[in-house]
């Protein structure tokens, strides 16, 4: 036996996938991307499968979470990384997630994995509606029939995995192919046959099913055509072939194949599954979709339910506990301070542990709770289902202003972190709709603005935080679409590509994955704290502390970083912003954006958020204050993202260019809006 096992997890989107990845590896996940693309990748441990191997000596069981596909022909990014990892990374087994509930569609791509003779299981899950709707399905039916392993589950409720491990784990060690791969009759039959029988030997060579390959090259698969390398006869009596069956078929060779599929998946699932018509979950999806879809609600709707979420977050749950995690931040700094000082400990080093840890990082890691309300209700929105509405009903208006509807996806994903986001838009099919998608999601207001937002509202806006920060997101938005309709006017010109999504059925949101989900966010946002924004507070307070000659220098000025922002100051003093603070500010925000608060604090000497929110009204009038907030809003996003951006356009030269051709547009972009914002609130106010 080898010494690990690979386990690739396979299915439709929204089949309880994510849900059941969770569900066997815990927290224990290895988040990368595929070679060669952004889509993203996760592996990680099954956790328990060792109990289950005859021998227990392999040293390592993996699970693959492939991305969610319909089937394995080449027509998006999810379904060319899913077919080249199965194909060339050869995983031992692969556990397909079939939703009982749409269990016709789930089975096409299940046939399809059949034919690769990979050891496959068949995870039927969502069980529990299927019962509690009047349902019920013969396993063993549907295994014999299929000739594979099917368990059925609930990933949700937990029924059912551990014997899906052990039969995925023994499948696995076993190497038991699929013992049906023959679906066919007839016209169809015959051709794949005789397809199969003239491509084997490149089938072989190329380490591929000569059956998979043959089906696949009927349905008009170039990329697979090509890389069988076939002769310029061989290609010619495939095409003859696949005419024959279509006269005798009486339809074109994609149809015949699809119906061939679905014939013999309506057999084993009469046989095996007694399916409620409608739902209950289906009936009142339709009855709330009525509403939150409507064409004169949906959006006024969307807009509610964010108020609403921006209201908890920034003026009752989240700023309740950020206050409260500041003031022990602050307690503790005092603490330190004080401990120093009786220690006779020098002032360099007390001015750093002061300003640069508990000042800088310590005013950033206070605002975690917001981060964690502010994604927990996210978390709901999207387990849920509404997520996938509010892309629905977004479409119609984004494709008026020349922008595919699925292009809001990444948009949404933008306000959390705009790194994921950007990489996102590689999923979309058309090249057009990407690049537009990648210049236009970093105007979306990321999670690491957050700080900055909640010390300021705090300081200048106690009584209108929530409303304050709803502006701010909703600018965002309004930005990225008058960006979007002069990007496709004059530069990405053409029409968007047709917009399908899958409605998923409302559910209660599963209290595992989303647990899983805030515990990533915190420890992301914890690593960044502690790295780049340690780093980047240590050399501000170090520009900060001494002059060019390395001499410590006080608050009254002559350090090095004064001159920086003495240099700076008049690019913003059309804004009302110019003054060496907000300029120096600015700069570190390049850095990563919660590195503007950690900056502020080392410039005005704050030793805790709560000095800090106290110092700014010293240096910013309201109007300066939200003058300010828009720039960051719209400037340039962070290094990381400006290197997605650059490897998502092209790489190498190119990329580059057409990154830092961002980073210009967007500042000018973010310089004339707080500019127009701060001649608008002096003529309102004088």
């Amino acid at each position: 036996m080898k010494n690990s096992l690979t386990i690739a997890l396979a299915g439709n989107p929204n089949s309880g996938k994510t849900t059941l990845f969770n569900q066997l590896t815990g927290m224990n996940q290895h988040v990368g991307n595929f070679p060669g693309v952004t889509v993203e990748k996760k592996e990680a441990e099954l956790r328990g499968a060792m109990a289950y191997l005859p021998k227990k000596d392999a040293a390592r069981v993996s699970l693959v979470d492939l991305p969610g596909i319909y089937s394995l022909s080449p027509y998006s990014q999810e379904e060319i990384v899913a077919r080249d990892f199965i194909i060339r990374e050869k995983p031992d087994a692969i556990v397909d997630v079939v939703d009982v509930m749409n269990v016709e569609r789930g089975l096409y791509l299940s046939l399809q994995l059949m034919q690769l003779g990979t050891p496959l299981v068949i995870a039927l899950n969502m069980m529990d509606e299927l019962r509690e709707n009047h349902g019920s399905a013969d396993v063993a039916a549907l295994s014999e029939k299929l000739g594979v392993p099917v368990v059925p589950i609930s990933a949700t409720r937990h029924e059912g995995i551990g014997e899906l491990l052990e039969v995925a784990v023994r499948t696995a060690a076993e190497a038991s192919p699929p013992r049906v791969t023959d679906f066919c009759s007839g016209a169809v039959h015959r051709a794949i046959h005789a397809v199969t029988h003239l491509i084997e030997d490149h089938a072989a060579w190329l380490g591929i099913s000569a059956k998979f390959a043959a089906t696949k090259i009927l349905e008009r698969d170039e990329p697979l055509l090509d890389a069988l390398q076939l002769t310029e006869h061989e290609r010619h009596t495939i095409d003859e072939t696949a005419r024959d069956m279509e006269l005798e078929a009486g339809t074109d060779r994609k149809a015949a194949i699809a119906d061939m599929r679905y014939e013999f998946i309506g057999e084993a699932v009469s046989e095996a599954i007694e399916k409620p018509h409608i739902t209950l979950q289906q009936d009142h999806s339709a009855r709330i979709d009525q509403v939150l879809t409507s064409k004169y609600f949906g959006i006024p709707i969307f807009f509610g339910v964010m108020a609403v979420v921006f209201w908890l977050t920034f003026s009752v749950i989240g700023a309740a506990l950020s206050d409260a995690l500041g003031a022990l931040f602050g307690a503790a700094g005092e603490g330190v301070a004080r401990a120093m000082e009786a220690s006779g400990v020098n002032p360099v080093i007390r001015s750093f542990v002061g300003e640069a840890v508990f000042g800088g990082v310590g005013s950033v890691v206070s605002f975690i709770p917001m981060i964690i309300v502010i994604f927990f209700f996210m978390s709901l929105l999207e387990d849920s289902g509404y997520m996938a509405r509010v892309a629905f009903i977004m479409d119609k208006l984004l494709r008026k202003l020349g922008l595919s509807g699925r292009s809001i996806i990444p948009m949404i994903l933008g306000f959390g972190c705009s790194v994921p986001a950007i990489m996102s838009a590689r999923t979309l099919s058309s090249e057009r709709d990407r690049k537009v998608t990648v210049m236009l999601t970093p105007f979306m207001s990321c999670t690491a603005k957050l700080p900055i937002y909640g010390v300021f509202v705090a300081a200048l806006f106690p009584a209108w935080r929530g409303l304050v920060i709803l502006s701010l997101y909703a600018m965002g938005i309004a930005v990225a679409i008058a960006v979007g309709v002069i990007l496709n006017r004059l530069v990405f010109r053409g029409k968007p590509v047709p917009f399908i999504m899958e409605l998923p059925t409302y559910r209660l949101p599963n209290a595992r994955t989303v647990g899983i989900l805030l515990w990533h966010r915190t420890r992301d946002f914890l690593q960044r704290a502690f790295t780049v924004i340690l780093l980047a507070t240590v050399i501000i307070w170090f520009l900060q502390s001494f002059d060019a000659r390395l001499n410590p220098v006080g608050y009254g000025g002559g350090s090095m970083l004064d001159a920086i922002g003495g240099f700076l100051a008049p690019a913003f003093s059309p804004l009302g912003i110019g003054t060496g603070i907000c300029a120096t500010a600015v700069i570190a925000g390049f850095i990563a954006k919660e590195t503007v608060i950690s900056c502020l604090a080392v410039l005005t000497g704050a030793a805790t958020v709560m000095e800090l929110q106290a110092l700014l009204p010293g240096v910013f009038t309201p109007l300066t204050a939200y003058v300010f907030l828009v720039f960051c809003l719209l400037y340039t996003p962070c290094v990381a993202a400006i290197s997605v951006v650059g490897k998502e356009m092209g790489g190498g030269a190119r990329g580059g260019l057409a990154a830092l051709w961002m980073v210009v547009r967007q500042t000018a972009i973010a310089w004339v809006c707080a500019f127009l914002v701060y001649r608008v609130g002096l003529l309102l106010a004088g």
